[in-house]
């Protein structure tokens, strides 16, 4: 069932990690962490969690996004990935569904081998394995997140720590030790990520799902939100 009220909510600034962060948990029902794409504040998953049956939602803005502090020194995907851990600490929940866009997709692939006993099912969108993938449209990356309604562009340091933990990083040696049911989702027409590298994850990751949706690599913009969110939907509560 699609939500069309809207739903409680709870955003604060919590300190996890030893870091500031903003923190969001909104709504009811089995839990699911949204992982953001690069330079996203947490607002910019508010079309599709409007759109998603009812579950409780944590979102944070990643260190040095939105109004969460710039870190002192870069954070390696494995280091965001434990961030990621020590918000379902703070807010008390043990065990997760994992949702990671873009460069949160790459955390979500960290957390899933790194923090197995917390994941239930996990949902990678418009991302790849990082080092080994099929290349990308860089320039439509730099359009998108300035779009983003990021802070404009202090975040610019923070962007590219984050493109370079990407660059130094790589799940090519763990996928085939991801457990976790798994859903791959791209765009057909991705230029940032191109659909090769879904389709790789998928063949890679044991038993998982590949699906694909008309768009291009922001899939959790307005327009395609609500499409996202009922596959989504459909493959937390075991129909996909």
């Amino acid at each position: 069932m699609i939500a069309t009220s809207p739903r409680s909510s709870d955003t604060r600034q919590v300190t996890v990690a030893n870091r500031s962060l903003r923190v969001r948990v909104q709504g009811s029902g089995p839990a699911l962490l949204l992982l953001n794409g690069l330079t996203r504040p947490l607002e910019s998953w508010e079309p599709f969690v409007a759109a998603l049956g009812e579950r409780t939602v944590v979102t944070f803005d990643a260190p040095g996004i939105g109004e969460s502090p710039e870190p002192m020194m870069p954070l390696s995907i494995e280091k965001l990935a434990t961030v990621a851990q020590s918000v379902l600490d703070e807010v008390g929940l043990d065990r997760v569904d994992v949702l990671g866009i873009s460069h949160g997709g790459a955390v979500a692939q960290q957390f899933a081998v790194t923090y197995p006993a917390r994941l239930n099912r996990l949902v990678l969108v418009a991302t790849s394995c990082g080092v080994g993938s099929a290349p990308g449209n860089l320039n439509a990356l730099t359009d998108l997140t300035t779009e983003s309604g990021a802070r404009a562009w202090p975040e610019v340091a923070t962007a590219l720590w984050h493109s370079v933990a990407v660059a130094c990083w790589s799940s090519l040696p763990f996928l085939g030790a991801i457990d976790a049911p798994t859903l791959v989702i791209c765009g057909t027409e991705d230029t940032v990520t191109p659909p090769a590298n879904s389709r790789m994850l998928a063949a890679r990751i044991r038993g998982a799902a590949l699906a694909t949706l008309p768009g291009g690599h922001d899939l959790q913009g307005p327009d395609l939100a609500a499409s996202l969110a009922r596959v989504v939907d459909n493959f937390l509560d075991g129909v996909l």
